[in-house]
């Protein structure tokens, strides 16, 4: 074979890149905590908030890397059933109401016989600052037919 086919899992190959946007609302953080149980008051109490070295409500971290998810599991493969197998995050900026998230996934390693995908995660905020970082394994399955 040489070394001009490409490794690929599934349609997948190194240097893939997806994206998923989305601003985030006080109702987003609102329905999060209440869907996780964390009503941490930084999230959810403004006058308490604003006493905080942020001075406003901050999102949940794991709301930005659902973001991450949502690129995975919509955009990077979607004819595939992608399952997630790890995730390692590094929270960098907080991600307050009104901010749009940028979720940017890259694979960078292909294992085609376990249909594996290593995957460069980043989050960015509007202004192109990064938010969170970090990189994800996840498994492909063809879709059901």
């Amino acid at each position: 074979m040489g070394g001009e086919a490409v490794a690929d899992v599934l349609g997948v190959k190194v240097g893939d890149r997806a994206e998923f946007r989305k601003t985030v609302t006080r109702d987003d953080i609102v329905r999060f905590a209440e869907v996780t149980g964390d009503a941490n008051p930084l999230h959810l109490d403004e006058a308490y908030a604003g006493r905080t070295r942020f001075g406003r409500n901050v999102a949940h971290g794991i709301l930005s890397a659902g973001f991450i998810s949502a690129a995975l599991g919509t955009k990077l493969a979607p004819n595939c059933c992608v399952i997630y197998l790890s995730q390692s995050l590094r929270f960098l900026r907080p991600v307050f109401i009104g901010d749009e998230v940028r979720a940017v996934v890259e694979a960078k390693g292909v294992d085609p016989q376990k249909r594996i995908v290593t995957v460069k995660t980043e989050c960015y905020n509007q202004d192109g600052e990064p938010v969170v970082t970090g990189e994800a394994v996840v498994l492909l399955d063809p879709a059901p037919q």
